[in-house]
């Protein structure tokens, strides 16, 4: 009859009710009844488990499962002896689940973590824990995640939209272990211990993305976007930096980038770059941020001279007339290092550098002032026959236009004896004034790139929509080489560290074998490093005597006071 009922026939319960009852007044429920009851429930469920699986997808079966499961369940409350339900219910779910995980698994995880199906998910869990399978679900978790990941990392062609992509893959991963998993605690180290894993496979240049995307974020131009969700964004941006092994890779980058927003005014909001400077600070402590601190210093102190010096009598008394300028004063080893370029300036300009200088020397006696050219900017006034404008340009640019002033038609080489700007930037600059989106000059002959022998006059037939016009630099995508020096500057520093590290250990212990060495440094150092590479650290340690070799035993080493 039970077994009629599991097929989907009516039967009369009252009957097996009473029938039932029988046994036990008899006393012979449990050896007449339940032993052979429960051999045809385990037959039954594993022939039915074995289709099924077959049959059906992941979802359906689980749901099948649990249907089975609380029909059992029923069965106990209805007619069975509550004794059986134990046993009973532990049957259906070895047949239907426990020989069924590695299966259920293969055919249905990935699936339901690409569709995101919380629900069924939950489901998985939640029966899953009922057999002690929740180990197998959380290696299926890890592994799935390293694979996926894998695929978001390793993806060159993708590069751009690598930090947005693992944004959005952390996020559903936080949703599904929130309403699936039940915020369990092992399951939610897992993904921790598996997004270090795929955000580390490839050495620094994550690192370098998600700077590049902190940059593009909290630069100006991200209209629409409310000071909430920007303050959202840093705090997901900086759960990605926390996995990442070479965080003085990503110092690097973000340095770089705060630089060019800070000098060129390009910062959507100054709040939200302190708000992530002390976010980093949280994260990494002072040592981290103190040269980003130091940049914020230098432009407000930079205000604080523009403003002084515009009140000193050396600006009152000496200076041309018509002109306004500011400075930035920056300290050195705050910012990143800029290659000097040489030019020469206009007689004006050059006056007022040197009031400038006068000044700031009569203030801070001691300093050496040097000044950066490539970095400069200006706003000129232009008079062109069908209307006045306003050009803003790069110094290079300015100092090219000039020349216009008071000459029609200038040659190449004209333009370099003239401005002594160094040959690739100068081709870059009259490229930007000739051939861009904003014509100020014509080049002759027409072409895209600048050659030896073209000449340049001024655009008499200029004409623009717009009063202020910004005549962009031609930019350099970001070239190889200044990549590279980047990352070779974070090498450096960390052939320092590692240095450092070494004397450190050295000096406690004062003589320490090659191994012990090694496993103390990988403890100490924060970033990924080969015992190759330390190898070669300890030999330049030797070679400058701040270490030995023991005579008698080469894998020791003795500390040189």
């Amino acid at each position: 009859m039970i077994e009629s009922e599991r097929l989907g026939e009516a039967v009369d319960r009252t009957l097996l009710n009473h029938l039932l009852k029988m046994f036990t007044a008899l006393g012979i429920y449990a050896e007449s009844f339940e032993k052979p009851f429960l051999e045809c429930t385990s037959e039954f469920y594993a022939a039915e488990g074995m289709k099924y699986m077959q049959q059906s997808d992941a979802p359906d079966y689980l749901k099948h499962v649990e249907t089975r499961l609380q029909e059992e369940h029923e069965r106990c409350l209805l007619y069975l002896d509550a004794s059986t339900r134990k046993p009973l219910i532990a049957t259906a779910e070895k047949q239907l689940l426990e020989r069924h995980i590695p299966a259920i698994l293969d055919k249905g995880f990935t699936m339901l973590m690409d569709g995101n199906r919380i629900e069924d998910l939950q489901r998985m869990y939640s029966l899953f824990s009922r057999v002690n399978a929740l180990e197998s679900l959380r290696q299926a978790l890890s592994s799935y995640i390293r694979r996926t990941g894998q695929g978001i990392v390793m993806d060159e062609e993708k590069d751009k939209d690598m930090v947005s992509s693992l944004l959005i893959f952390k996020a559903s991963l936080d949703t599904i272990w929130e309403q699936s998993f039940f915020k369990n605690e092992a399951f939610s180290n897992t993904i921790k211990d598996s997004f270090e894993h795929l955000i580390n496979i490839r050495q620094n240049r994550p690192a370098e993305l998600i700077a590049k995307f902190l940059d593009e974020k909290l630069r100006a131009g991200n209209k629409g976007t409310s000071e909430e969700e920007l303050e959202g964004t840093l705090d997901k941006v900086l759960v990605l930096f926390r996995f990442i092994q070479g965080k003085d890779v990503f110092e690097a980058f973000y340095k770089k980038d705060l630089a060019k927003r800070l000098l060129l005014g390009k910062s959507a909001s100054i709040d939200a770059e302190k708000s992530m400077i002390s976010k980093l600070k949280t994260e990494c402590g002072s040592q981290f941020t103190n040269k980003l601190e130091g940049m914020f210093k230098d432009i407000e102190l930079s205000k604080e001279i523009n403003e002084s010096f515009k009140q000193s009598s050396q600006a009152r008394s000496k200076l041309p007339s018509g002109i306004e300028m500011s400075v930035h004063v920056l300290t050195t080893g705050y910012w990143p290092t800029y290659p000097p370029m040489d030019v020469r300036l206009p007689h004006e300009l050059n006056v007022y550098q040197d009031i400038f200088k006068e000044f700031y020397l009569s203030k801070y006696s001691g300093r050496r002032l040097m000044w950066q050219n490539s970095l400069g900017h200006c706003v000129l006034k232009a008079e062109f026959p069908k209307g006045k404008k306003e050009l803003a340009v790069s110094l290079f640019q300015t100092v090219v236009l000039m020349l216009f002033n008071d000459a029609e038609k200038l040659s190449f080489q004209d333009i370099k004896d003239a401005t002594s700007i160094e040959d690739k930037e100068l081709r870059r600059t009259l490229q930007s004034l000739a051939c861009g989106k904003v014509r100020v000059l014509q080049k002759i002959p027409k072409g895209r790139d600048v050659e030896d022998d073209d000449s340049f006059v001024f655009n008499d037939t200029f004409t623009a929509p717009l009063y202020r016009i910004k005549v962009n630099a031609i930019q350099l995508k970001e070239t190889v080489e200044e990549n590279t020096s980047t990352t070779e500057r974070v090498f450096q520093d960390r052939q320092y560290q590692v240095d450092a590290a070494i004397v450190r250990i050295m000096k406690t212990r004062k003589v320490l074998s090659h191994t012990l060495l090694i496993t103390e440094l990988f403890q100490q150092l924060k970033f990924p490093i080969k015992p190759a590479d330390l190898k070669k650290r300890i030999e330049s340690l030797i070679d400058r005597e701040y270490l030995e070799r023991d005579k008698n035993n080469p894998q020791i080493y003795n500390y040189l006071a």
